[in-house]
């Protein structure tokens, strides 16, 4: 077991070294010059040795007037110390500041999602497998449901059941004008905006799950220990349950897989409703050039994806028998 950790902690650690170096490199490869948009922004004056003068300033205040190399080096010990620069875009905040006040909303509108529409979609599934009209039900919805976009799905709830029906509000993360505090009203306008959001992340991959789950259920009844069991006499349920346990392990590494595909749904869904969260981060780094912001958003999706993946890792090891025992016999 200690082995097998170890080698998992090498390879999650080889992956975030790749991931981070290219997220290091990508703003740096985008067009456009940040510090040339902030000069000519702060510049009250065509003096070219005060522009240059200037120049420099911001260029020692983000680091950029040293080589490539150790702008590299310097980016890595910065990280160890958690300092993930200034904002280009909101200057002069710290970055970190930025994502923290982000980072909530963006957690709290995809851990539900997650969360909910696996243990949701799993159990619908189970049940279609054992019933022929639920089967004809659940699976052409979870076919158009698991076929659908994203952001599609995003501007037709937001069409439908905002600007339509009027149920919820359609942009922001609660009512302009409103102060962040901890009472009924404030968190009641919280949920109504937070609603649209996680229904067009939560149905899309609902219908993913319900599918995978069914047709796993039915593959399980119809293997040779299934009908070993049924032919001494065990009882359907305890048939059934043998099977909804041995189908959920592929459903566990399955969720580890949809981890990184939910975070980019969840980015273009908060683009859509403007919502506060990383996601329009992203967008406002991008069209400010701020790629110091960037950097920092994109880091906290490539922690967060591996870290969920580890621990995915961990569980199944501890759920599985048959992992621990190849373990144990390697």
């Amino acid at each position: 077991m200690r082995k097998y950790l170890l080698r998992k902690l090498g390879i999650y650690a080889l992956t975030l070294w790749v991931a981070v170096t290219i997220n290091w490199l990508l703003p740096r490869m985008m067009p456009g010059d940040p510090i040339g948009a902030m000069v000519s922004q702060a510049a009250q004056t065509q003096n070219p040795a005060g522009i240059v003068a200037l120049r420099g300033y911001f260029e020692s205040l983000f680091g950029l007037d040293y080589p490539i190399w150790q702008q590299y080096l310097n980016y890595w010990a910065a990280l160890f110390r958690g300092d993930m620069g200034i904002s280009v875009w909101i200057f002069p905040r710290e970055v970190s500041s930025i994502l923290r006040e982000a980072l909530p909303w963006t957690l709290g509108l995809m851990l539900p999602a997650i969360i909910l529409s696996w243990m949701i979609g799993n159990r619908l599934g189970a049940l279609a497998a054992r019933s022929k009209w639920l089967d004809n039900t659940i699976l052409p919805i979870g076919y158009v449901l698991t076929a659908t976009p994203y952001m599609w799905l995003a501007i037709m709830l937001a069409w439908l059941l905002g600007m339509q029906a009027g149920w919820f509000p359609t942009a922001g993360g609660f009512d302009f004008g409103m102060q962040p505090a901890w009472t009924w009203r404030f968190v009641g306008n919280v949920f109504l905006h937070w609603t649209l959001p996680f229904l067009s992340l939560f149905l899309v991959q609902l219908g993913g799950w319900a599918i995978g789950m069914r047709n796993l259920i039915i593959y399980e009844l119809e293997s040779d220990y299934s009908n070993y069991l049924d032919s001494l006499g065990a009882s359907r349920r305890l048939i059934r349950k043998y099977a909804f346990r041995n189908a959920l392990l592929p459903q566990v590494t399955g969720l580890a897989l949809q981890l990184g595909t939910i975070i980019g749904g969840a980015l273009v869904t908060e683009i859509v409703f403007n919502y506060p969260g990383l996601g329009r981060l992203i967008l406002n780094a991008i069209n400010n050039r701020d790629f110091f912001l960037l950097q920092g958003v994109l880091l906290f999706v490539v922690i967060g994806v591996l870290l969920a993946n580890l621990i995915i890792d961990i569980i199944y090891v501890l759920i599985d028998p048959r992992t621990r025992t190849g373990m144990e016999a390697g």
